[in-house]
């Protein structure tokens, strides 16, 4: 069978994203259905005269909702933005390089607003419903990301992760979702959550996918993946607090992957970094990194328009508020201490294992009520911001 053209796919995802009985309408705040026709149909052309733009020339992309698009305000899943943003310049460095490589991209998706929760809700524009049972969120802050991939609506969606923002949702939606180093993608014209923190990376449905989008978007030419010798290879179980609190789901699915994988021959061992979390979470438990510097961006927001802001992320933008300068400091200090430990008790292991999430996606129903909303909001976050504290990589698999 011939394979469908750029176009043809294209037309596909679009009648997806426009279908009143799906997710379209709450998971691509911004449908960009004429400019990727044009995008497509390039890319066939070059196609047809054998010419290529690189391993995403003619791939259907989503992008998170906070990548700055020339011409129109950058949103961030906020009403605020959306009524008083200016127009963006110019593209985001990395929807440049996505141009740049043939990449068609559709749709703007839905986010949590500002980028600062892990369950996926917006009460401004609605909450994606997760693809396996509508009922439950998609996982966030890129909440729309994941849904355009799973539905059809895109191949790639593009997001950001600052505490587990690409992972939570991959996870929870059965899907790959990598983020690389924090500074190995450009975060230029990326509406910020948190300068030290904040990365850029593809969900995908593939991890080559996710390989070729990551690629492109370092601005490196993408290396096709080759298998490696698995047997002898030490992969080290974070022990500890990754495994604390696991739904029954969460912990038989772990379990049962750990012994798959040991039982082709991968030495699977336990990963003791004990002192580490204690240190990250004594840092946290005086106001972290990413709320105070989320302060810094929203504090005039926060002065004039308080009321306007999803009251879950709000709490969150307060709390980084009543950091004090040279708490902030101290603790970026102590932080940095703490990433060099960690990477040298990283040289023992060819690879680090932990559950995405302790818990499977919760009911949009029930993190409704702003207890439950915390509480289950933590449980997601809490294995994926352990990577982003300690400045590493990570991809999640089903």
């Amino acid at each position: 069978m011939k394979p469908q053209s750029s176009r043809e796919r294209l037309e596909q995802a679009l009648l997806r994203i426009a279908d009143p009985k799906g997710e379209g309408a709450r998971a691509c705040l911004t449908v960009y259905a004429e400019t990727a026709r044009a995008a497509a149909d390039a890319a066939d052309a070059r196609a047809a005269r054998g010419a290529s733009l690189g391993p995403l020339d003619g791939v259907i992309v989503s992008i998170k909702d906070l990548f700055d698009v020339a011409g129109e305000a950058t949103r961030a899943g906020s009403k605020i933005l959306a009524e008083e943003a200016a127009p963006a310049k110019a593209d985001a460095a990395v929807v440049q390089r996505l141009r740049a490589a043939g990449a068609v991209i559709a749709a703007k998706t839905n986010m949590t607003e500002f980028a600062f929760s892990g369950i996926g809700a917006n009460p401004h524009f609605g909450t994606p419903g997760n693809p396996h049972d509508r009922k439950r969120v998609p996982g966030g802050s890129s909440s729309g990301a994941p849904v355009t991939v799973a539905d059809g609506m895109s191949e790639i969606a593009i997001g950001t992760d600052t505490g587990g923002s690409i992972r939570v949702p991959a996870g929870l939606c059965g899907l790959i979702g990598f983020k690389p180093s924090r500074q190995r993608v450009p975060t230029d014209g990326a509406f910020p959550l948190s300068k030290t923190l904040d990365s850029i990376g593809p969900i995908a449905r593939t991890v080559t996918d996710c390989a070729k989008a990551d690629a492109v978007m370092a601005g490196e030419p993408f290396a096709p993946l080759e298998p490696i010798e698995l047997a002898g290879r030490k992969l080290g179980v974070a022990v500890g607090l990754p495994l604390e609190g696991l739904d029954d789901t969460v912990a038989g699915a772990f379990s049962a992957a750990m012994s798959r994988l040991s039982s082709i021959g991968i030495n699977v061992m336990p990963a003791e970094f004990a002192g580490l979390f204690a240190g990250m979470v004594a840092i946290n438990n005086r106001g972290g990194i990413s709320p105070p510097e989320s302060c810094v961006v929203h504090r005039d927001r926060m002065t004039r328009r308080a009321a306007d802001i999803d009251p879950n992320v709000r709490a969150r933008i307060e709390r980084g508020c009543a950091v004090t300068p040279a708490d902030y400091a101290d603790m970026v200090k102590q932080r940095l201490r703490l990433v060099a430990a960690m990477d040298e008790q990283l040289k023992a292991f060819d690879v680090v294992a932990m559950p995405t999430t302790a818990i499977v996606a919760p009911t949009i129903a029930e993190v409704a009520d702003r207890a439950v909303f915390a509480a289950r909001n933590m449980a997601v976050l809490r294995n994926t911001s352990i990577i982003n504290f300690f400045d590493l990589c990570a991809l999640s698999v089903p």
